[in-house]
């Protein structure tokens, strides 16, 4: 068994309030891939083999989305949690679990264990992971939040485990974040200049608005902060812009 439902306690935030509503739309979800640009799960993986994180490993996958980490994962490690709050993906995971084992015709094909929880509420039984990997997800919950997110993660992890987060992080300090984020919103692709631009295809200047006013991107040295104060050595820290980076870490 990996998990058992959990009642969080009353003044813990709503985690279906803090999901972004998109991720809870039936629609929304069925283009969700295609919106992300089809990332490829290949350096997130290549992280945790070059951490050490082996064939037999059992990883966590929170924020799940629509699997494209985990069902790879599930290729190449032992055991794979596939964890979501919103129950709209949950059932995307779900049905594309029972699509790829029919497929298989039962043969053993191996695929991620699809469970509903969120950084807050999802609770791992059994021996500690391995490694937990996270993409664009924890930028969903106030720093408050974050680090009791990143406190129950080292929880989820064996000593010596390892953390892939990959999100929204301003790596910059806050007197540039004025400068830095119209830099940033120059970027974007706006259909209201651009009609050839297909805002279901792609993130455009209206989503990155909406990120920056209602989600919870937070600066670098914040996040390297919690990192730290949940157990966490940083490995290696990746910032190929100012806006978005990666890390990996081993809980110590």
């Amino acid at each position: 068994m990996t998990s058992t439902p959990w009642t969080p306690p009353v003044w813990y935030p709503g985690e279906l309030d803090t999901a972004g509503p998109e991720h809870l739309d039936p629609g929304f979800v069925t283009g969700f891939d295609r919106k992300q640009g089809y990332p490829d799960p290949a350096e997130d993986l290549a992280a945790l083999r070059a951490a050490g994180v082996g064939p037999d490993a059992t990883v966590i996958d929170l924020g799940a989305g629509t699997g494209r980490f985990a069902f790879a994962a599930a290729r190449e490690f032992g055991r794979v949690v596939a964890v979501d709050v919103s129950p709209a993906m949950v059932a995307h995971l779900r049905e594309r679990t029972a699509g790829d084992a029919e497929r298989s015709g039962g043969t053993g094909g191996r695929v991620p264990i699809v469970v509903r929880g969120g950084f807050l509420s999802y609770r791992h039984e059994g021996p500690q992971a391995d490694a937990v990997h996270t993409r664009h997800a924890l930028h969903q919950l106030p720093d408050a939040w974050k680090a009791v997110a990143l406190t129950r993660i080292a929880g989820m992890l064996r000593p010596g485990g390892i953390l892939r987060l990959r999100d929204l992080i301003l790596d910059f300090r806050p007197a540039e974040a004025e400068e830095r984020l119209n830099a940033w919103l120059a970027e974007a692709p706006d259909p209201e200049t651009d009609p050839g631009v297909d805002p279901t295809a792609r993130y455009v200047r209206a989503d990155y608005i909406e990120h920056l006013r209602s989600e919870h991107s937070t600066f670098r040295y914040l996040q390297e902060a919690m990192l730290d104060d949940a157990g966490f050595e940083i490995l290696d820290a990746d910032f190929p812009h100012p806006v978005f980076g990666a890390y990996t870490c081993r809980r110590r």
